[in-house]
């Protein structure tokens, strides 16, 4: 069995769900200390033909409390502004009219906790995808924060009987081979190609939401993007 951990992200880029489709089974990592300014609340989206930071208000957010107990402030009313800016960035976009409903129903969605809402985002776009990965969450199922960094990773990968780690390629200096072989998996590391697609003009910006490639992509073209890495073994 193939497993990845993340951290849940709102609607990531489209390495995220490369790394998702990689897997059987995709861990939330949730109840790591929340990252102030990262990717959990916000993401990059094309706007006026330039990538624009899009986030969602935070209540009391800091590095001092884990993910999975952070709240969206809903006394702002960012639901309303997130939908209509995405509705003014890609109205004229050739699948508009299908992937917006997909959005809409997750800011909708009433869900008050940011991983939460982050994890919706992820198995939402995964669905409309026709991905067969299973999800969890850390905070819900393996209860093992006093291990620490790789030590964590190792023992839900045992718990889950995994046979294989995929991890993307940033975290190649995180992880060692021989911590994982003594334990019968095999660790891997996902390395995304370039990709390209036609957005509205003949200038592709990079790093974008994955919500930007649905927009432009049908879903057999935006799977066929999913296939676009390299499995480099450690």
């Amino acid at each position: 069995m193939k497993l990845a951990i993340m951290q849940p992200y709102f609607f990531p880029y489209i390495g995220y769900f490369q790394l998702v489709n990689a897997v059987n089974k995709f861990v939330f990592f949730d109840d790591a200390n929340f990252i102030t300014r990262g990717w959990i609340q916000r993401n990059k989206f094309l706007i006026g033909g330039e990538p624009r930071l899009v986030g969602i208000p935070l209540k009391n957010a800091s590095q001092n409390k884990l993910i999975c107990d952070v709240e969206v402030d809903d006394a702002q009313p960012w639901r309303e502004k997130f939908l209509r800016t995405i509705e003014l960035a890609y109205r004229k976009a050739p699948q508009f009219a299908t992937v917006f409903p997909l959005v809409a129903k997750i800011a909708t969605s009433g869900e008050t906790k940011i991983a939460t809402l982050a994890a919706m985002s992820v198995k939402a776009v995964a669905e409309f995808l026709g991905f067969t990965t299973e999800f969890v969450a850390t905070s819900r199922i393996y209860r093992n924060q006093i291990l620490k960094a790789e030590h964590r990773i190792l023992d839900i990968c045992q718990r889950e009987q995994a046979t294989d780690y995929v991890n993307p390629i940033g975290g190649r200096e995180l992880y060692r081979r021989c911590d994982f072989a003594t334990r019968n998996i095999r660790l891997h590391f996902l390395e995304a190609k370039p990709l390209t697609y036609q957005q509205f003009n003949g200038h592709f910006t990079p790093w974008l939401s994955t919500i930007d490639a649905l927009m432009f992509n049908d879903k057999e073209r935006t799977r066929s993007l999913l296939q676009e890495f390299t499995l480099h073994s450690a």
